[in-house]
């Protein structure tokens, strides 16, 4: 997940974070590499949504599971959308191929797996720029959830990424 200095993930019209950086690619922050481990990813349906109107689809070779009420018009045959976060997780664990499964989603998403003891790591990508009134990575997690830094590692045009896992 993408973070600004200001602790804003998305822009303040709703778009991820690293979209307001003018030198983003996915290449720069690493995206393509990281997505060659997956097996699969899930996010939110606010998170979904927008890749449903992209030019190419950004998760060519994995499996993609949505947790959402519905399934939107456009949606793939092959994505997996449920309501309840404990189906979809079953859902997640029956399809796994023994490879890992890229927690997509905002805030609200990344919590509801935490609370469901199913989140492993916490990556972030810290980016170099102030966006002021997006959505914050904070509001939408338990401020009891506790995480030990694992790991770091500078990207190219003054990225960070700091990796945790649950404590």
């Amino acid at each position: 997940m993408c973070v600004s200095l200001d602790g804003c993930v998305t822009t303040t019209d709703g778009w991820p974070a690293q979209l307001a950086d003018p030198n983003f690619s996915p290449e720069t922050y690493g995206f393509r590499e990281f997505q060659q481990t997956l097996d699969a990813v899930l996010m939110g349906r606010t998170t979904f949504e927008p890749a449903l109107g992209a030019e190419r689809w950004p998760w060519p070779d994995l499996d993609v599971f949505v947790l959402g009420s519905q399934r939107r018009e456009g949606t793939p045959e092959h994505v997996v959308v449920d309501s309840d976060p404990k189906q979809l997780l079953e859902k997640i664990r029956a399809a796994n191929r023994g490879g890992d499964v890229h927690l997509v989603g905002g805030p609200k998403t990344v919590e509801t797996f935490r609370a469901l003891d199913a989140l492993d790591e916490l990556g972030l990508i810290v980016l170099p720029l102030l966006i002021g009134d997006g959505m914050r990575l904070t509001p939408g997690l338990n401020p009891d959830a506790k995480f030990t830094l694992v790991g770091e590692r500078a990207l190219p045009n003054g990225l960070l990424e700091v990796l945790y896992a649950p404590a």
